[in-house]
């Protein structure tokens, strides 16, 4: 076998360097987007830790809401329970007194006839006892015959004392 001509060794030592700038240049590259890919790892990772911090306090905060609404429903139930009570409470005492209000009104009604017949008995105690000097008189003390809406029975019984007027209200 014969020795390569010099110009076929030159162009192949020219070709054997750029192949050999080229693959640095790869080697250079490669490196370089190795650091890039770690880099851009590391900051995800500092990310995704920075979430779970983030997700773990939201959930933290989240149980924290979540006790302090279940004690305000605790305190709106007994809330609501005393309420309940003290209406039925107030139900009852209405009850009660729904019978003397209606007592009350009954009274409301009859008052001016009442005040009418009060002035009357004033007006009769104003006017004093007959004289005792007419013993024909019913009210003088002696027996007095029956009235006409009295019994019997009422008849039969000693005679009633005379009437005093006056009022007691």
């Amino acid at each position: 076998m014969s020795a390569p001509p010099p110009l076929q060794i030159r162009e192949a030592n020219a070709h054997l360097v750029a192949v050999h700038r080229r693959v640095a240049e790869l080697e250079a590259r490669l490196d370089a987007a190795e650091r890039t890919v770690r880099a851009q790892a590391e900051r995800l990772a500092r990310h995704d830790q920075q979430l779970r911090a983030a997700l773990d306090e939201l959930g933290r905060t989240k149980d924290r809401e979540i006790a302090a609404l279940q004690e305000q429903l605790l305190t709106s139930e007994a809330t609501v329970h005393s309420l309940q009570s003290a209406v039925h409470q107030r139900d009852k005492l209405i009850g009660q007194l729904q019978p003397r209000a209606e007592l009350l009104q009954d009274i409301c009604r009859r008052r001016p006839p009442l005040a009418g017949l009060l002035a009357t008995l004033a007006e009769a105690e104003r006017l004093g006892p007959l004289p005792a000097s007419d013993p024909s008189h019913p009210l003088t003390g002696g027996p007095s015959p029956p009235l006409a809406n009295s019994t019997e029975a009422e008849g039969d019984r000693d005679h009633l004392q005379p009437a005093m007027f006056g009022t007691t209200v």
